[in-house]
């Protein structure tokens, strides 16, 4: 049947609408139910109070609830795995961090794509790291360190998170860079390690704020260094790398939320305005500075900018891993 000229330009109007109208529907009904954050570490680690500040406030702005689900086995590498393979419709986000979307990617056989299989969502935070060490180890700057390092080959033992942890990876760029060489001792977690340090079972760690500062504030350890281009705001008498004496040697454990690819765009720019929404909320900012993390600045809370920034750390890190010979238990 031949339809007459104005009758067939209202129907090929309305089909071209559709798509404009589903959009709008979804953007006003999600989220209908609640939300799973799946979070790549066991429960009371950095990531996971990270992710439980943050969705207090995400919470609020979605109207949703949000579950937190901790996955830490194999490094966090089965969280993402989990994540990457959800209904790409926005009930499912990853957060993590570094270690779980840069360096597993590297160390871990998988069968996901860190940037591939992901749609970025927004930056969050960051945290350089602090060279710490033992009490009664005996230099008391970070170049009497190095040369006491020098002095006493592969008798310092390191503590790390676990093989391919931050403080693995970011012990070896320090080898790298100092010529220094000592074992690294992996745990089950930055805590354990601290643990052992604070107890002087093992004798450095180059670790996170958040499992040093606790320590350091009531001198059960000693700090050399924070590795970055300005002090941390929460310990601003422990001296940059670059004042230290060791000039580039910066390193950053970075956080961040993801949803499956093929999440519908609307959907992540909900996410996306959720997200930015509580990284403005003075109270989340607070306790972030309290754990040594400081907010990425608003212009680089976005997925593009998330996108370009792993896309780099990716093409960073994994040619020094990977020379480093770092593989997965």
């Amino acid at each position: 049947m031949k339809l007459p000229r104005r009758q067939f330009l209202y129907l090929t109007a309305g089909a071209a609408a559709l798509p404009i109208i589903s959009r709008i529907a979804r953007a006003q009904t999600y989220p209908s139910r609640a939300i799973t954050m799946v979070v790549p570490a066991a429960a009371g680690g950095p990531t996971d109070t990270l992710a439980r500040i943050i969705i207090e406030p995400i919470r609020a702005s979605l109207r949703q609830t949000i579950i937190i689900e901790n996955m830490g086995t194999a490094a966090g590498s089965v969280a993402v795995g989990r994540a990457a393979h959800a209904a790409p419709d926005g009930y499912t986000l990853s957060i993590g961090n570094w270690a779980t979307h840069v360096v597993n990617g590297a160390i871990y056989t998988s069968r996901f794509n860190l940037l591939n299989d992901f749609d970025p969502v927004a930056l969050i935070s960051s945290n350089p790291a602090l060279i710490v060490a033992r009490n009664t180890l005996p230099p008391n700057n970070l170049t009497e360190l190095i040369a006491w390092l020098k002095s006493n080959p592969d008798t310092v033992s390191a503590g790390t998170s676990g093989i391919g942890g931050p403080g693995h990876v970011f012990g070896v760029l320090f080898q790298h860079m100092t010529g220094a060489k000592f074992q690294f001792v992996p745990y089950r977690g930055g805590g354990p390690a601290m643990q052992d340090l604070v107890a002087g079972h093992i004798d450095m760690i180059v670790a996170s704020p958040s499992d040093a500062l606790p320590h350091l504030a009531v001198g059960r350890i000693k700090a050399y260094a924070v590795t970055a281009k300005t002090r941390l705001a929460a310990a601003r008498d422990i001296p940059t790398v670059d004042e230290a004496g060791l000039p580039g040697f910066y390193t950053l454990l970075w956080y961040a939320l993801w949803a499956p690819k093929n999440t519908p765009k609307d959907i992540i720019a909900t996410l996306n305005a959720a997200v930015v929404n509580a990284l403005a909320d003075s109270t989340v900012r607070q306790r972030f500075a309290d754990l040594g993390q400081e907010v990425f600045p608003r212009a680089q809370q976005t997925p593009e900018m998330l996108y370009a920034y792993q896309k780099a750390e990716i093409e960073k890190w994994w040619p020094i891993i990977k020379a480093a010979g770092i593989q997965a238990d």
